[in-house]
This record gives structure tokens, C-alpha cells and sequence, in this order.
């Protein structure tokens, strides 16, 4: 009875024993499973953080990206709008000269003529034939270089006056008491200037 009851207690022992390790392997491994999991989790958000400066930084170097493009766009906006402006100061200016000087062309084409008109009148008479003739040549030369003056022709001014190499053309030296050195003492062939650009210089002779 003895001996049975010892091998009772001793089989409650190990089934104790075996209870125990078995509690004790289930807590184990629920650690376990606790500690990966937090290991698991912990990875998943250094990822996550990894992942989330590897955005920010994507995003800021595409804004930047951007920053430098509109930089250059710009840039050559206002590169392009300069010459534009520049190219339309030009053309207005060229057309103010044109516009300026458009009679250019016809007055220098006319100035022989007006030698031809100036050199008749010069020629003296003293019948009445010859001196209606001469008025009337009189009238149509006046009529013909107001309208010319209408348009910008100008006499370029001599007699009395300093040369000028910008509008006179000194072709005989004169020694003339009545003058100052260097002053104009006779106009030969009379020049012509359009506003303030020459069209003949006057011939002149010059005092010494």
C-alpha cells in the first residue's frame, strides 16, 4: 500500500513537472512572439521613416528642379521681350528717319535746276520783253523753292559767315580788308541742306 502510494505521488510530481514545462515553454514562446513582434514592428517603421525622408528629399529636389526651370524660363522671356523692344526702338527709329529725310531723293534731284533758274536770273537786260520774261521766271522760281522749302530744303547760310568744312567747300582764297580772317567773302554756287542733313555744301571763297 505503501510503495502504491508513493508511486502515486511520485507520478503527480511529474505530471506537475511536465505541467510546469509545459507553462513554461508557452510563456517562452509568447515572449518570444512578444519580442519579434516588437522587433518586427520596430524594422517597419525605421522603413517607414527611411521611406518617408527618401520622399521628402524626392520632393524637394523636384521643386527645386522646378525652381530652376521657371529661373530659365523667365530668364529667357526677358531676354526675348529685351530684343523685341530693342528691334522696336530700331524700326520706329528708321521710320522717324525715313519720314524725316523721305524728300531726299527728289530735292537732291532738283538742285540742278535750281542753279539753271538762279543763273537766268543773274543775266541782265533792259528791254520790256526781257524784263516781263525775267519776272515771270522770277515768280515760278519763288513759287517752286517755297514749296521745296515746305518740305525741309534750307539754304546753308555763307557770306559774312566762318567757314564751316561741315557746309561749306572753300574753292579761292580771297584777301579781303572787309572780312575777318577766315570769313566767307563770296558764295559761288549756292549749297542746300534737308533739316540738319547737308545735301551740297556751298562753294565758297574764304578770307585768308
Amino acid at each position: 500500500m505503501s510503495e502504491n502510494k508513493e508511486t502515486l505521488n511520485q507520478e503527480e510530481m511529474n505530471d506537475q513537472k511536465t505541467s510546469n514545462d509545459q507553462e513554461e515553454k508557452k510563456v517562452t514562446s509568447e515572449t518570444d512572439s512578444t519580442q519579434k513582434n516588437e522587433n518586427v514592428e520596430s524594422t517597419e517603421n525605421e522603413n517607414k521613416e527611411e521611406s518617408n525622408d527618401d520622399v521628402s528629399t524626392s520632393k524637394d529636389e523636384e521643386i527645386q528642379n522646378l525652381k530652376e526651370q521657371v529661373e530659365k524660363e523667365q530668364e529667357k522671356y526677358l531676354r526675348l521681350y529685351a530684343e523685341f523692344e530693342n528691334y522696336k526702338r530700331r524700326i520706329q527709329n528708321e521710320n522717324e528717319i525715313q519720314k524725316k529725310y523721305q524728300s531726299q531723293s527728289v530735292l537732291s534731284d532738283i538742285l540742278p535746276t535750281l542753279d539753271n533758274f538762279e543763273r537766268a536770273l543773274k543775266i541782265e537786260g533792259d528791254n520790256e520783253a526781257f524784263l516781263s520774261l525775267k519776272k515771270g521766271v522770277e515768280m515760278v522760281y519763288d513759287s517752286l523753292f517755297q514749296a521745296l522749302q515746305n518740305n525741309g530744303l534750307e539754304r546753308i547760310k555763307t557770306e559774312g559767315e566762318q567757314f564751316d568744312p561741315n557746309f561749306h567747300q572753300a574753292v579761292v582764297q580771297d584777301d579781303n580788308p572787309d572780312f575777318e580772317s577766315g570769313a566767307i567773302t563770296e558764295e559761288l554756287q549756292t549749297g542746300y541742306r534737308l533739316k540738319d542733313r547737308v545735301l551740297r555744301a556751298s562753294m565758297v571763297k574764304v578770307n585768308q
